[in-house]
């Protein structure tokens, strides 16, 4: 009996964990990825949850396998710009830090083992749905057809707005991102215990280090501004310059950091988008930040695509109506995506404090933690799900 096609727009992380549990699932899928081999993947490093490794194990993926070029972050300590202490905190006995790029090549990886074909080079254009199927048109006037089309093509989604012309657009949050990574250490570094997160909301811009396992360290920094940033407002040098002043006279190590730091990546816009009100038609269906893009502050982003891939695979499999498979996965998944996404919104909206806010927040923060932990963990609803 011949598979049914599933056509995959996107071949980051959602859409090669899709590739991976439609596979699963009895599907052929065929993944269309816009960029070309070997293009940088925009975004210097994220962390994938316990929520995030449980979708894998789904997979009957490893873990280990998969984040093999990370290291586990199991704790993160808070602080403000004058260097003080505010609070340590966990994030999950399993959390892992990895570098962007390489949890796409293992997953990539694992796509090409299970004899999943990735090509590169096409950007959806368009696509036209029929009763027995969807056809797709690429930027580079090829088609494909199949009995399915999965928009995994991110926050700017092209399978989004042909599916919902009149849907909502991204939303900017005021913050730019920044990151890199040193070659080695930097005495600045005091605290180097190996799977600490150290985060603080500097006077200016909020940063956040931690120290691989190599002794190198790895940063990111979110300077507030009100407009979103445009190619060409910074040069390399200017940008470097423009974030160390932000950090010049904090008592943290970031400005040394960012002097340590080779290359540093960004800027980029920090966005999320609102509730999408149409996710699916009969034959097509949106799933990771072409759904809901979360705030990266959420540390949810990675995970998130991870359960709505193995979900949709597993909504999926047996269904003899694909529509069906499609109602039941929205359903399973909606409701928790947008409480995360207002989650991540609420966590970002701190770091761009004024100095009253600021003084508020800091002599607040240990108290609203202390409060919110008193009887247990206040995000064992995300870090415990379980997709089946």
């Amino acid at each position: 009996m011949t598979k049914p096609i599933a056509l995959i727009a996107g071949g980051g992380i959602a859409g090669t964990v899709a590739a991976l549990a439609l596979d699963r699932a009895g599907w052929s899928p065929r993944v269309f990825e816009a960029r070309l081999p070997g293009a940088d993947e925009q975004g210097a490093w994220l962390t994938v949850a316990a929520n995030g490794l449980n979708a894998l194990r789904v997979l009957g993926l490893d873990p280990a396998f998969v984040l093999a070029a990370g290291f586990e972050t199991p704790s993160l300590t808070m602080f403000n710009g004058g260097g003080r202490r505010l609070a340590v905190l966990p994030l999950g006995g399993t959390t892992t830090t990895i570098k962007r790029a390489d949890l796409y090549a293992a997953l990539r990886r694992a796509a090409v083992k299970r004899g999943i074909a990735i090509e590169y080079g096409k950007g959806l254009c368009d696509f036209t749905e029929a009763p027995g199927g969807v056809t797709v048109t690429f930027a580079d006037g090829s088609t494909a057809a199949g009995e399915l089309l999965v928009g995994a093509d991110g926050l700017r989604s092209r399978t989004r707005e042909v599916l919902d012309p009149g849907g909502p657009a991204p939303s900017y949050l005021g913050l730019l991102n920044a990151g890199g990574f040193t070659d080695g250490p930097v005495d600045a570094v005091e605290d180097r215990t190996p799977g600490m997160v150290h985060m603080a909301f500097g006077k200016r811009a909020f940063f956040g280090w931690t120290s691989a396992p190599d002794g190198s360290v790895w940063w990111f920094a979110n300077p507030p501004s009100r407009q979103p940033v445009r190619p060409g407002d910074f040069t390399a040098a200017s940008w470097r310059e423009h974030l160390i002043s932000l950090f010049e006279g904090d008592a943290l190590p970031a400005a040394e950091i960012i002097r340590a730091t080779g290359e540093v990546l960004g800027p980029w816009n920090t966005d999320d988008l609102p509730r999408v009100p149409v996710w699916r038609s009969r034959r097509t269906v949106l799933i990771g930040d072409a759904a809901h893009a979360v705030a990266p502050s959420s540390g949810q982003g990675a995970s998130m695509a991870f359960e709505d891939a193995v979900t949709l695979g597993l909504c999926l499999d047996g269904a003899d109506d694909p529509a069906q498979g499609l109602a039941a996965y929205e359903q399973r998944r909606r409701g928790r995506v947008e409480r995360i996404v207002a989650v991540g919104r609420r966590n970002g909206s701190g770091k761009t404090a004024g100095p009253v806010g600021a003084a508020v927040r800091d002599a607040m923060f240990p108290l609203v933690m202390r409060f919110l932990y008193r009887k247990g963990d206040p995000q064992a609803w995300i870090l415990e799900h379980r997709v089946a």
